[in-house]
């Protein structure tokens, strides 16, 4: 669990981060190299889960043996599907990280939203319902390992 208390906007909880896969931590089916390691050390603080609806087919062995939670989509309705994983893992203990249009109503509901622009580009829809928006999904991680970051940015 991740908390951090931010002056005027909040106490934030964070025990679940719901990653989109395919440009978010991914690019065309491949794990950025680098992340593995940062999604690792991070699930002994938090419970990682990866939602993909896996276009390429490679998102199960990426992670297998691992302590990260895969869910690959089962219908072509992503965006609401990918909204009621989060609601049930709990919006108001649950980032999202993501890029697309299917990630733009679960970074709108969670307790914090993280857009991340990738190589693979990054949604209007995505970005309108971010809370934050980053250019580097390490700069992402990097923030999660160390959740003090989130007060200059949040603050009022």
């Amino acid at each position: 669990m991740l908390e951090v208390d931010i002056p005027s906007y909040g106490k934030l909880v964070f025990k679940n981060v719901v990653f989109d896969y395919n440009g978010t931590v991914a690019k065309d089916g491949a794990l950025i190299e680098g992340v593995m390691e940062r999604l690792q050390k991070l699930s002994h603080t938090v419970k990682i889960h990866i939602l993909t609806a896996d276009t390429y087919g490679t998102v199960k062995k990426a992670f297998e043996g691992m302590r990260i939670d895969v869910h690959i989509l089962a219908s072509e309705h992503g965006t609401q599907e990918k909204l009621e994983f989060l609601r049930k893992l709990g919006t108001d203990r649950t980032i999202a990280v993501g890029n697309g249009n299917n990630d733009s109503l679960m970074l709108k509901e969670s307790i914090l939203g993280i857009a991340v622009i990738g190589a693979e580009g990054l949604a209007r829809r995505a970005l309108m319902d971010a809370d934050l928006l980053f250019t580097d999904i390490f700069d992402v991680l990097e923030t999660l390992e160390n959740p003090k970051r989130l007060v200059a940015t949040l603050r009022e």
